[in-house]
């Protein structure tokens, strides 16, 4: 295969993957709501999930720059600034999801009541942010996507 057809099938990849990692993010934040509830696999594997989309995003980013991005700012810059904005709220799901998966994992290692809540509370509203900003990401990644590809 080419090089074109592999990142075509990496860029197609990453795609569905942070579609599927919007759905995982919708579980915990959904279950965590109450504050004593524990969920560490469903944490865990949607911060996996996250961080392998973010990561083939990251592999193919270095191509899609030489080949496609300054096309897309010269043809439709508002495109093109939202594929930036992507990049950037793309950052923020990452760095969300870590600290839900963090204050999760390391809540009930506190000691005192009200910290191991407050911890538990800390974890459920990052992991409703990353959500949040995973849609956004995805919407704005198939808006790309369907204007130019590899």
């Amino acid at each position: 295969m080419t090089d074109v057809l592999w990142l075509r099938v990496l860029e197609r990849v990453h795609g569905h993957l942070g579609w599927l990692a919007v759905a995982a993010l919708l579980h915990p934040a959904i279950i965590l709501r109450n504050p004593k509830r524990r969920a560490r696999l469903s944490v865990g594997l949607t911060t996996m999930m996250v961080a392998l989309t973010w990561g083939l995003g990251a592999f193919i980013y270095p191509e899609y720059r030489a080949r496609i991005k300054q096309h897309i700012f010269i043809e439709l810059p508002k495109l093109g600034w939202c594929f930036e904005r992507k990049e950037h709220l793309a950052v923020g799901v990452g760095v969300f999801t870590l600290i839900g998966c963090i204050a999760h994992l390391t809540g009930p290692m506190f000691e005192s009541e009200p910290t191991r809540l407050l911890v538990s509370k800390l974890a459920h509203r990052a992991l409703v942010v990353a959500c949040g900003l995973a849609i956004i990401v995805a919407v704005f990644g198939v808006a790309v996507a369907s204007y130019k590809s590899f």
